[in-house]
């Protein structure tokens, strides 16, 4: 295998509550991209991760633990502080209670090939912090919390890192321009992904590009030479 291609693929929170029929924050078609994941996940990356949302029951991202009338899933907005340095800050939009820890809508969906994950990674389980990203949370100054999927990659001498999962305008692009920002090269696999709001994909597309993180195909030349390694 050459040194300067090592690809590993990372799913992002194929979860059940973001599926289809009953997710509490279910993205439409979610559950239709399984095929194309498990046909990636039977390609010889030499790393592949599935992520979690993993929530405790009094996460800040959930629309039920702050008051009315400003806790409107999908629509409310808050701003966080970093708790670690209060003039840095993020806004956020509040959502319904999702992937709470222990609970089945947190559980990876069982048409995934789990069989061939060799890492699951949990993520959004500091209360105070929304996390998107499944490297870490949007906070710099510091950050607040980080998962260990950048060691993994670096452990694993991951070159190029392919990205799929849900949901494209919200974690999985984070993660991809966290991947990036990491020095990966970094591609989201369109077939692979859907959006909370599909009207957004282009916008989200150009928001990639100008991150450095490249939308490719299934039937693409980058995925095809995943397929050219050898085991």
């Amino acid at each position: 295998m050459a040194n300067d291609f090592k690809p590993a693929l990372v799913v992002v929170d194929f979860q059940e509550d973001f599926c289809p029929p009953n997710g509490s924050l279910a993205v439409k078609d979610g559950r239709t991209i399984a095929k194309v994941i498990n046909n990636l996940l039977s390609l010889p990356f030499v790393l592949k991760v599935a992520t979690k949302d993993y929530h405790p029951s009094d996460h800040i991202s959930f629309a039920p633990n702050h008051p009315p009338p400003h806790n409107i899933p999908f629509t409310s907005k808050i701003t966080i502080k970093n708790p670690y340095n209060p003039t840095e800050t993020q806004s956020t939009l509040l959502w319904p209670v999702h992937c709470v820890q222990g609970t089945p809508g947190s559980d990876l969906i069982p048409e995934l090939d789990i069989s061939k994950i060799d890492h699951v990674i949990g993520k959004g389980q500091d209360k105070r912090v929304e996390m998107y990203s499944a490297f870490a949370d949007p906070f710099r100054s510091p950050p607040v919390s980080r998962s260990n999927l950048e060691s993994l990659l670096r452990k694993a001498g991951v070159t190029h890192v392919f990205c799929v999962g849900l949901a494209m305008d919200y974690c999985v692009k984070f993660t991809a321009i966290d991947s990036a920002g990491a020095g990966f090269r970094t591609f989201v696999v369109e077939e692979g992904a859907k959006a909370v709001n599909p009207d957004a994909w282009g916008s989200v597309v150009e928001e990639l590009k100008k991150a450095g993180v490249e939308t490719v195909s299934v039937d693409g030349e980058e995925v095809e030479n995943v397929k050219k390694l050898s085991v």
